[in-house]
């Protein structure tokens, strides 16, 4: 049985993978800030009350996870605010780039010793941290933090690959979680099954690409 480490994974998209993956036989270590009476439903572990920016919670989920082979890792945790040009708090700019581009590098970096030959890292990230898409403006600190995580996704990918570890941006596209005030245009199970689709394809050909979900290639 093959194992996915997910982040965030206690409601919506990290859920939503967690239960479909599980379905597929996946053995599922959830990390989460609070348990779910879903989650526990579909994991085999669930590692709850854990702060991804903490380097001290990275340390907790490396001790738990001991030395589980891990197959996947989806880092899925992330965090969105709006901020407006001339009233921007730079502190929660601050506190975006830590959940959204920093904290997936901490849990990868801590778990890589946990990774074979074969094993994937699907960063959830979005297209809105693409600039060539960006024809909009705003998001400032969301936007951002998003580019910096493809760039560390495709950082990633290079330096993995002797190491036979494939990196994958992905973008959900506009799903209806709690993130966005379900005013998405896509259900997290659809999202998820083009997601699951993506990771599938994924391989040390096409490792460090950016796609949206329906497996369209993303501009930077």
């Amino acid at each position: 049985m093959k194992t996915a480490v997910i982040t965030g994974a206690n409601r919506g998209i990290g859920l939503s993978l967690s239960q479909q993956l599980a379905a597929k036989g996946w053995d599922i270590i959830a990390i989460c800030r609070s348990e779910s009476e879903e989650i526990e439903a579909v994991a085999g572990m669930v590692i709850s009350g854990i702060d991804v920016t903490n380097p001290d919670d990275i340390e907790q989920i490396k001790k738990i996870i001991g030395d589980q082979q891990v197959d996947l890792l989806v880092n899925n945790a992330g965090l969105l605010r709006n901020e407006e040009l001339g009233n921007i708090d730079y502190d929660s700019l601050r506190e975006q780039f830590e959940v959204n581009a920093l904290s997936p590098l901490r849990v990868t970096e801590a778990l890589i010793p946990n990774m074979v030959e074969g094993s994937k890292i699907a960063n959830i990230t979005s297209r809105m941290g693409s600039m060539t898409d960006n024809d909009s403006g705003g998001r400032y600190g969301y936007r951002a933090s998003k580019a910096a995580l493809n760039a560390i996704g495709k950082s990633l990918a290079e330096d993995l690959k002797g190491k036979g570890i494939a990196v994958a941006q992905l973008h959900p596209g506009w799903v209806q979680t709690r993130m966005v005030d379900f005013n998405g245009l896509i259900s997290p199970e659809d999202s998820t099954a083009g997601l699951i689709d993506r990771i599938e394809e994924l391989n040390l050909s096409n490792t460090g690409g950016f796609w949206h979900t329906n497996g369209e290639v993303l501009p930077w």
